[in-house]
């Protein structure tokens, strides 16, 4: 057997290596209609990791998850288990255990009788079958509820049952389907500590699909974070949260999502580079190791990212990287505000799969349909002007195109404030600027860094 192998930072310090579970190698999966679900995915599980997969709805995540299991062919690339390629090994043979969204319980067995139902299979003798059950349930809270049927339980409970079935057969591998979506929020937080509480106590790899960010950030040992069957970036939640390697990471991760704005580079040599964000202005000191990064795009534009954490209120004559605006709006959450400031700058807004929106008045869609009535009644028009995703520089897209300045979105700059703050919308507000915490992307979203993490 040929073992692919990597070494880990704890790995590292004890001289040991970490075997890798899974590896996907340029993996490509398209479909008879020619839709490519998932593009040339390379990506490694080690031994015991519990891997998160984020993304929104069709980015090709449960994809990639049954490729693992065998469920899907992939049209190119290699699957390996354990070093073997996979790619011709039928399901039962890959010593893989998944867990559904839907549950998938058997309806007429007893909770017993479905978590047992593998070992059956197998040819378990009744004995060892039961007591192995029996510990599987107490591990999951059900024990006392063996002898009733799916219909009797809550959905909780139900989740728990698919659990302690897959975790019964002690395999080799967990995929696990979004498995707490169909749940409510309270429940999928006490679900999301058993889960990753339970996996690694039994040392297993797990792969785990999911949209919820909160749910990747607090289970992850990893997480992959995809975008229309491409792999974005990969790395502990740390890493992800705090260096997205892209636009779209960088907007798709945190909660208020982070602040996007079109910045214009000047530099001063041996002395600052200077952000212009709208008629104000930041200053990157020439002593920071970014300014070098960001002095190459001088005259040009860039994207600046700020979360809200990177944001203080300040008094009005406060000096230093200040930014000044008024209140569009508050939203309280109890434990604090979020302020959205008009800094009369332009927003950089990237949607769920990824895409540029920039326009106010239906997206892109909504401009092609107004171009082409133009067009019909006044004989010219025709296309409404190019959206910043029709706009392409080489064979990469650029996110800083003109759209015209009736498509352009003002930036709502989201900042933290006490619960119900004595300002309401209208007041003025200044924002000191933490320069270290920011974030900076080049034209096609890629991130402008002096190095990887």
């Amino acid at each position: 057997m040929i073992l692919v192998t990597f070494i880990r930072g704890s790995a590292d310090e004890l001289g040991e290596e970490t075997v890798t579970t899974v590896a996907l190698k340029d993996v490509t999966k398209v479909f008879p209609d020619g839709t490519i679900a998932v593009d040339k995915i390379n990506l490694d599980v080690n031994d015991g990791e519990f891997m998160v997969l984020l993304g929104p709805s069709g980015c090709g995540k449960s994809t990639v998850l049954r490729m693992v299991a065998g469920l899907e062919d992939p049209s190119s690339g290699a699957v390996l288990l354990d070093g073997e390629l996979a790619n011709d090994l039928p399901p039962r043979d890959r010593k893989i255990a998944m867990v559904f969204q839907d549950f998938a319980l058997y309806p007429h067995m007893t909770v017993g009788d479905n978590i047992a139902f593998p070992l059956r299979l197998a040819g378990v003798e009744p004995s060892p079958r039961g007591e192995r059950v029996a510990d599987v349930a107490s591990a999951l809270g059900i024990g006392d509820v063996l002898g009733r049927k799916p219909s009797q339980l809550s959905g909780g409970q139900r989740q728990r049952v698919a659990m302690g079935r897959a975790i019964v057969r002690r395999p080799g591998l967990f995929l696990m389907d979004e498995p707490l979506s169909n749940l409510d929020s309270g429940l999928r937080a006490e679900l999301r500590a058993e889960i990753s509480g339970l996996t690694r106590e039994l040392g297993v790899s797990t792969i785990y699909v999911t949209h919820d960010q909160a749910e990747a950030l607090t289970m992850a040992d990893r997480v992959a974070i995809m975008r229309k069957g491409v792999l974005q970036d990969v790395g502990t939640p740390t890493q992800v949260y705090g260096r997205p390697a892209t636009l779209y990471v960088a907007a798709f991760l945190g909660s208020p999502r982070m602040n996007l704005l079109e910045a214009s580079v000047y530099v001063h040599l041996d002395r600052y580079v200077a952000l212009n964000i709208g008629e104000q202005a930041l200053y990157l000191p020439w002593t920071d190791i970014r300014s070098r990064a960001v002095a190459h795009y001088h005259g040009e534009r860039i994207v600046v990212g700020m979360r809200a954490e990177a944001l203080t209120p300040v008094g009005p004559d406060t000096p230093g990287d200040v930014l000044r605006g008024r209140i569009r709006y508050l939203e309280h959450h109890g434990h604090e505000s979020l302020a959205f400031l008009d800094i009369g700058a332009t927003a950089i807004v990237v949607d769920e799969m990824g895409s540029q929106a920039e326009s106010t008045d239906g997206g892109q869609r909504g401009r092609r349909r107004f171009g082409q009535v133009m067009q019909r009644l006044t004989g010219r028009g025709g296309e409404a002007e190019a959206t910043p995703d029709e706009t392409v520089r080489g064979n990469r897209t650029s996110v800083l195109s003109d759209p015209g300045r009736h498509h352009r979105r003002p930036a709502e700059l989201a900042v933290r404030l006490a619960p119900y703050p004595a300002v309401s919308a209208g007041h003025p507000l200044s924002i000191s600027v933490r320069m270290d915490a920011l974030h900076f992307f080049d034209e096609r979203g890629d991130r402008i860094d002096v190095g990887w993490r």
